[in-house]
């Protein structure tokens, strides 16, 4: 596995020395997540793409594309449009990102694409709501096979595709080997019985990306490791002997703020997990 970091835990950083920083720790790869700051689909030249590629040869990381951005599509509403979105032509919105994303990655050689359903935000069935962003999600998964891009979906808490159960029933509906998953530690610590550690196991095929945190139980609160409730050893531990080759990225966005320090404290913690 290589160890990673996610650059919305370093907003106040230029990318330049986000990778520096990180490279220095140790750090194998980096989770780009493009916002207004780092290689805005809607503005990137061609010049921009190629210095983040030069960096990223430059310090020998890899990286996966993120499209969490909080604002980007949408000043006022956090994450919107998404593909639950009532408006069809809102919904094209996130889906013509996504397709901006795929081909971003193309170029910088990424192993994934990541993303999420969004939170449903209309009094409709579950079914339905399962249908539209399945739908979304196709068109997606199309584009992004034209190009031989992975699709990393991320069950979210408070989101439609919030457990792993819910993800298997998308996942019915896009067999495609190319639509996979991203698999959130502190998710899965938030939303599942225990162990999690047993689902890094049974999905160990599709898991294309991970994030990690810790979490308290229940409680979607992004914490330090240490501060949480998740049995790190037995995660890392099956993360090695299931064979995962691609990147761990810590996602500590609310701690830019001090983002050198939780960095350095992030890969401290895992290496220790990872000689145990």
């Amino acid at each position: 596995m290589r160890l990673g970091y996610n650059t919305n835990g370093f907003a106040h950083h230029r990318w330049q020395d986000t990778l520096s920083i990180l490279s220095e720790l140790g750090y194998q790869s980096v989770a780009l997540t493009l916002d207004h700051n780092l290689l805005d689909p809607y503005q990137a030249t061609s010049q921009d793409i190629d210095e983040i590629k030069s960096g990223l040869q430059e310090h020998s990381m890899h990286c996966v594309i993120e499209t969490g951005a909080r604002f980007l599509l949408d000043p006022f509403h956090k994450h919107e449009p998404t593909l639950l979105h009532p408006d069809v032509e809102r919904r094209a919105l996130r889906i013509d990102f996504l397709k901006r994303c795929i081909d971003l990655a193309k170029m910088l050689d990424a192993d994934a694409v990541s993303f999420w359903s969004g939170i449903l935000k209309e009094d409709i069935s579950y079914s339905t709501a399962l249908d539209r962003l399945s739908e979304g999600c196709q068109e997606v998964l199309d584009y992004a096979e034209d190009k031989h891009i992975r699709l990393a979906f991320e069950p979210e808490p408070g989101m439609l595709i919030e457990s792993m159960a819910q993800f298997a029933e998308l996942k019915d509906r896009l067999p495609s080997p190319l639509f996979g998953l991203t698999m959130d530690i502190g998710h899965l610590q938030c939303v599942e019985e225990q162990p999690i550690a047993r689902f890094l196991k049974d999905w160990s095929s599709l898991i294309y990306n991970i994030h990690i945190e810790d979490m308290k139980t229940g409680i979607h609160e992004h914490l330090k490791f240490g501060h949480g409730d998740i049995d790190f050893e037995s995660v890392f531990q099956t993360l090695q002997s299931s064979g995962y080759e691609h990147g761990v990225h810590v996602e500590l966005s609310r701690h830019s703020h001090e983002a050198p320090t939780a960095a350095a404290e992030s890969m401290e913690f895992m290496r220790k997990m990872l000689i145990m």
